[in-house]
């Protein structure tokens, strides 16, 4: 099989060498072309190209979330395709790696390597179900390109975290779960002024969702990690099913510190919960319109500020090795 392995030399927990035995484990059963990001998109273009060529059966990501986001939006560039576009297969290089974990994968450069082996091997796929996002026709982001995501997506309080953390990143710090929680009381702090909710959320052939803080949206569970810790946002959600939606209608100290209280305690079979609590599973269609401009992030990504997004659940939406 002809393969285009994406590495991402940026990689947060790999070295060179781990990518040269990663390259030579690869070489030994597929016809691989490796090709190395030199700038952000990068490796979405790497993976259209591929799925234009026609003769490539296989784009593995090397990096981390970003990366095989990246990867993925350029797959999909026309749409998706999954019996007719390259399967993707993920070797978690971040410090994170939400998607790969979520499929089962291991989180160690080495044993992932190894299981993708045993997959290709084996023939061993599923089909999942991706997230799509863009602007709202109508508005003033309606111009804004849609793009996919793989496991989640926010818009208001999380994904301001997230662009604080980039920021504290391109500084020179370490992504770090102590880095994220720093960040996270000082978005509160900030946000002080918005302790009651600018978004709606609207559905088709439903009443209209008011008054909510923040949401979260989900393709699959767990939302994130913190270390080896799983966080359950949305319990429900599944790469097999369309979108899970958590939104929260107060965000007040009291109320702020039972949440995250529950996001740390949370499990498979239950998440943050209460009367101000909003959770909405499997769903194919709706957007998220706010009175003031919020910031949005998908998978990890903070991507500015917006005040509608409309958000698209599409089942089977493309083959992955696992």
């Amino acid at each position: 099989m002809r393969a285009l392995l994406v590495v991402n030399p940026s990689a947060t927990t790999t070295s060179a060498r781990t990518r040269d035995v990663l390259v030579h484990a690869l070489a030994s059963d597929l016809k691989l072309e490796v090709a190395t990001t030199e700038y952000r998109g990068h490796a979405r273009d790497l993976a259209r190209r591929a799925a234009e060529s026609g003769n490539t059966g296989l784009v593995v990501a090397l990096g981390g979330d970003g990366t095989v986001n990246e990867v993925v939006n350029g797959l999909l560039h026309d749409g998706p395709d999954p019996e007719n576009l390259p399967r993707l297969a993920v070797v978690p290089g971040g410090s994170t790696n939400v998607f790969a974990r979520a499929l089962g994968l291991p989180n160690d450069v080495v044993e992932a390597t190894g299981a993708l082996l045993d997959a290709l091997r084996e023939g061993t796929e599923r089909t999942v179900g991706l997230g799509l996002a863009g602007g709202t026709p109508g508005t003033e982001d309606e111009g804004v390109p849609s793009r996919w995501f793989t496991f989640c997506a926010g818009f208001g309080f999380d994904a301001g975290v997230i662009g604080r953390v980039e920021q504290q990143r391109e500084r020179g710090k370490r992504s770090t779960p102590a880095l994220y929680v720093r960040q996270v009381m000082r978005q509160f702090v900030g946000e002080t002024h918005r302790r009651r909710g600018t978004i709606t959320l609207e559905r088709p052939g439903e009443e209209p969702l008011e008054n909510l803080v923040m949401s979260i949206i989900c393709n699959t569970a767990p939302w994130t990690y913190l270390n080896n810790r799983p966080v359950y946002a949305s319990p429900q959600a599944s790469f097999d099913t369309a979108l899970d939606v958590l939104g929260f209608t107060r965000l007040s100290t009291a109320a702020a510190g039972r949440y995250v209280t529950q996001l740390l305690t949370s499990t498979p079979e239950r998440g943050p919960r209460g009367k101000h609590t909003v959770s909405l599973h499997d769903q194919t269609q709706f957007t998220l319109h706010s009175q003031v401009p919020l910031p949005f992030q998908m998978d990890g990504d903070h991507l500015g500020v917006r005040s509608s997004v409309t958000f698209t659940g599409v089942r089977r939406a493309l083959r992955v090795i696992v």
